[in-house]
């Protein structure tokens, strides 16, 4: 009787399935080990998802494996180039969700910015992604997708991908982690630990975690140099403030000297950008290795942000240097087809209803910049 109403185990989809785990699927089916390797390599390296063209794959394995395994592979439902040659690809998924990844060329280089969830619930007051409310975590085949098909579009895989679209990829830890393993398997896309990036708001545990399992390069949305503000406009702060996640970063590139924590700063007028604010900011990363972004805010509709005059970002960023710190602006790009950071939105069926609730940024009382260090482990 307990046989009769088992539930049945799930079928593996292809593009869920790192390196050990093609081997491994392989070899339950009967088959020789080196025969999961080449489907892996077909599937990434070779970007073949027809079983019948996997030529050096044995006939009655690719039977098998059409009988015993899925392939769900988003669909691109649109290209949207801009003038800069920025594309922003929306894909849609097999339940009805759409997400968006964004393409940049630079001189000498071209990033993947990837998406981790659909839409995200971590509620940051500047962010389109997150007036669009959650839905769900994205599958490894999802995530990874979302290369394949930049690497078909391209006709080359991307040299830098960074963890920066929709969603918080920490949230998502064990996909994501997965999928930035396929991503540097040089069986598939070949990118070395210095040309991916994970980004996240600051989920403090999972840095921890992040630092023992994998050695992708760490991008820190912090957007305020002090608690108070910062818990208006990255609400997840509340639960992991500065004293916290100050010290996870500089545990996570402790072991190479190397290495720094790239912060990103959205430069929000009137709010985050004055030199009382550069000033708590330097003391804020005072003995933390550390590169800065300074991010000019791309509006999106009703935000009730502007962004910081030229000016003002110019003066904030001369602050911030003249202690040391390597700052950079950063080149808006795709703005005008709603890529830029910040600009993401896909299409969302929202859990969480907070596209119905109004978002106000009360803003804390403005505080002197401490005195010294707050004395957070080194």
């Amino acid at each position: 009787m307990d046989n009769l109403t088992a539930t049945p185990a799930p079928v593996p989809d292809l593009l869920d399935l790192d390196l050990a785990d093609c081997e491994a699927l392989v070899a339950a089916l009967g088959f020789k080990v080196f025969h999961g390797r080449n489907l892996f390599k077909w599937l990434h390296k070779h970007g073949v998802i027809d079983l019948d063209a996997m030529t050096d794959l044995p006939k009655r394995l690719r039977e098998t494996l059409a009988k015993q395994a899925v392939l769900r592979l988003p669909r691109i439902i649109h290209s949207r180039p801009s003038a800069d040659g920025t594309v922003k690809w929306v894909m849609e998924l097999d339940d009805g969700q759409r997400i968006e990844t964004v393409y940049i060329p630079e001189d000498g280089r071209s990033t993947l910015c990837v998406s981790s969830q659909v839409g995200c619930a971590l509620d940051c007051a500047f962010c389109a992604t997150a007036r669009q409310g959650f839905n769900r975590n994205l599958r490894v085949g999802e995530i990874i997708a979302q290369v394949w098909h930049a690497t078909r579009q391209l006709g080359a895989a991307p040299s830098n991908v960074v963890m920066m679209g929709m969603g918080e990829p920490l949230a998502n830890f064990e996909a994501v982690v997965k999928a930035m393993a396929v991503m540097q398997n040089d069986l598939a896309y070949n990118l070395s630990r210095h040309r991916v990036t994970l980004s996240t708001s600051g989920i403090v545990p999972n840095i921890y975690r992040l630092r023992d399992v994998s050695d992708v390069a760490l991008a820190v949305s912090l957007h305020a140099p002090n608690n108070a503000l910062r818990d208006q406009l990255v609400p997840i702060n509340r639960k992991y403030p500065l004293e916290e996640l100050i010290p996870a970063c500089r545990a996570y590139v402790a072991a190479d000297q190397r290495r720094k924590i790239t912060w990103e700063y959205v430069m929000l007028n009137g709010i985050n950008d004055s030199l009382q604010h550069a000033k708590q900011l330097i003391r804020l990363l005072e003995g933390t290795p550390s590169k800065l972004n300074l991010i000019p805010f791309n509006p999106f509709p009703d935000s009730g942000f502007t962004t910081t005059p030229p000016e003002r970002l110019e003066a904030f960023r001369q602050r911030l240097m003249g202690s040391g710190l390597l700052v950079f602006t950063r080149k808006t790009r795709g703005d005008e087809i709603a890529a830029a950071c910040g600009q993401l939105v896909g299409r969302v069926e929202d859990r969480t209803r907070r596209g119905v609730r109004p978002v106000a940024v009360t803003l804390p009382t403005p505080q002197r910049a401490p005195d010294a260090n707050p004395g957070w482990p080194t």
